[in-house]
């Protein structure tokens, strides 16, 4: 059982996998998008890494407003959820409330020491790595 997370944008798509015993999440790449309006290219390379961590759920980070509303980003969301499940029809696709996954992961590289241009080069990464962990840690508090 591999899943992966994903912190979707227009410019760039993070990454996270989840480790062999669904403990833990790391980050694993960005994938760049050439416009906000490119999914081949993304969507390829999906599927390799599908492929190479023979996953089975996809947690996509779902931006929610802060008063828990859907704005335009969920949109450009769904339609993206929507286009992995005609892709990976056997693929389940869970939408993960990613309030806070990026300041969080802003917060977590700042402790880290990380410099401004080094954390504006993982940021995307690293929301992912909260997105699947998150997800991760509820999974295994329901065991």
């Amino acid at each position: 059982m591999g899943i992966l997370g994903l912190d979707y944008g227009d410019k760039t798509i993070g990454v996270a996998k989840s480790d062999a015993l669904g403990w833990t999440a790391q980050g694993l790449e960005i994938i760049r998008r050439d416009n906000a309006e490119a999914f081949k290219k993304p969507m390829r390379r999906l599927a390799e890494l599908v492929e190479e961590n023979s996953v089975d759920t996809i947690v996509l980070g779902y931006p929610k407003n802060l008063d828990n509303t859907e704005g335009e980003r969920c949109v450009k969301t769904k339609d993206f959820a929507e286009r992995i499940e005609r892709r990976f029809p056997k693929m389940q696709v869970i939408l993960w409330d990613e309030r806070f996954s990026t300041i969080a992961a802003e917060g977590a590289m700042r402790a880290a020491g990380l410099g401004h241009d080094k954390r504006k080069s993982l940021i995307d990464k690293m929301a992912a790595v909260h997105i699947l962990q998150g997800y991760l840690d509820k999974l295994n508090r329901e065991k």
